[in-house]
């Protein structure tokens, strides 16, 4: 999860700040910058798989504090990940063991 907390993963943010992607915006929102947290907690794109994560959590789900650093929260932040797809071509599907 380091990539998380860190912010350097191949959301359109970072990848336009290294030059990587012509816009810092999420592809399914206009005028909305993709970071981190617009991808974890607020990109209507992903609603049902957040749902998923938010019925595993409950209201810690809503926290990009918890969901970076609390070991309880990184299987269920995996399974949205790897549900959403978004990073799959980069990554592949996250194993359930990385932190």
């Amino acid at each position: 999860m380091l990539w998380l907390r860190t912010r350097h993963i191949s959301l359109n943010q970072h990848l336009h700040r290294i030059g990587k992607s012509l816009s810092p915006n999420c592809p399914h929102c206009v005028d909305i910058p993709e970071t981190v947290q617009h991808f974890l907690l607020s990109c209507p794109h992903y609603t049902r798989e957040r749902h998923t994560l938010t019925s595993a959590l409950r209201r810690q789900a809503s926290s990009i504090t918890y969901l970076l650093t609390n070991a309880k929260a990184t299987a269920h932040l995996i399974r949205f990940i790897n549900s959403t797809g978004r990073l799959k071509s980069t990554f592949g599907d996250v194993p359930p063991s990385s932190r």
